[in-house]
């Protein structure tokens, strides 16, 4: 059971990105440049949200303060926000506002990444959940920009 955490927790980003690009090149042409304008700006917000986060806030990772080895090696840096759940919340934030059941897919990649990160010691729950509220922030904002901005 251990060897299947450490690959999603160390590989699961991968799986979202081809999940979500297969899909982007399996539309129209015509909208790939609405997709793009919507999922590449809500990215960006979404990173930068977790890089303000990690900044004003510090959490110790799992294995620094429990005083033991986890099961993928890490620097004993700041693990607040994960970024690999920052990253899988994000492509599923986006598929979900495109398709219900590409956001069905990826959600549940997501949240099994997010499992994972913690069950190998590299994250708290906190990091986690913090990482996928970030990522509903930030593209839910984003969705609402662009309503208005494309209503105007």
């Amino acid at each position: 059971m251990d060897a299947f955490f450490e690959f999603i927790a160390q590989y699961g980003i991968a799986l979202p990105i081809i999940i979500l690009g297969a899909y982007f090149f399996s539309q129209p042409r015509a909208s790939w440049v609405r997709l793009a304008l919507f999922a590449i700006p809500a990215g960006l917000l979404t990173y930068a949200l977790g890089f303000l986060a990690n900044h004003l806030y510090f959490d110790p990772r799992p294995f620094v303060v429990g005083h033991f080895t986890p099961l993928l090696p890490h620097a004993p840096d700041n693990g607040f926000p994960s970024d690999h759940t920052l990253l899988v919340s994000a492509f599923a934030a986006v598929g979900m506002f495109w398709n219900k059941w590409l956001g069905i897919a990826l959600w549940a990649i997501a949240i099994l990444v997010a499992a994972a990160r913690v069950y190998v010691g590299l994250h708290h729950p906190l990091d986690v959940v913090a990482s996928v509220v970030f990522a509903l922030i930030a593209v839910s904002a984003w969705k609402v920009a662009m309503n208005r901005f494309y209503r105007a």
